[in-house]
């Protein structure tokens, strides 16, 4: 699995990607990752991978961009290949779901649970959030408690209150 870290706005991201497209986006924070730290963090979520540091290949480089021009101008990501062979049938309904939601709105989990037909399974849904491995890319930060609360996120509540405020600016 190759992989790049690179520092933005919000800190130091991981990006890595599978054959079939980007299948890793980690937060680091403000410090700079080692290489040690990058490579047990892919291992974290893909333990038979064989991760390295590659030459920006062309899907990372355009997903860096990508992702740089959205925290810097406020520019809506497009489409970009996922790997998300990692996550539940459950868990890519969810994703699926989430991925519709568009720039600068939001969603409570209960209704990303009734668009998924399981209108009871609310914290299902914060749990396949929270299984997410590409945030950003599929948009898990859209996601919010009733009456607007923030719930949880894997980069922690200050990334998404930043996400969400940057969006709706």
């Amino acid at each position: 699995m190759n992989y790049i870290t690179f520092n933005t706005p919000l800190g130091w991201l991981l990006v890595a990607e599978s054959r079939d497209g980007i299948a890793l986006v980690h937060f680091f924070g403000s410090g700079c990752p080692s290489e040690a730290l990058a490579i047990s963090t892919v291992r974290k979520y893909y333990p038979d991978s064989e991760p390295y540091r590659g030459v920006c290949s062309g899907l990372l480089e355009q997903t860096r961009n990508h992702i740089l021009e959205y925290l810097n101008n406020r520019t809506p990501l497009p489409e970009i290949p996922l790997d998300l062979s990692r996550g539940t049938s459950f868990d890519r309904v969810v994703w699926k779901e989430i991925d519709a939601i568009a720039f600068g709105e939001s969603r409570s989990y209960s209704q990303i649970a009734k668009q998924a037909q399981k209108s009871r399974a609310y914290r299902a849904v914060g749990r396949a959030c929270g299984r997410n491995p590409v945030p950003i890319l599929i948009p898990c930060h859209r996601v919010v408690g009733q009456g607007g609360k923030l719930g949880g996120f894997s980069g922690g509540l200050h990334i998404k209150k930043a996400l969400l405020e940057l969006e709706t600016a």
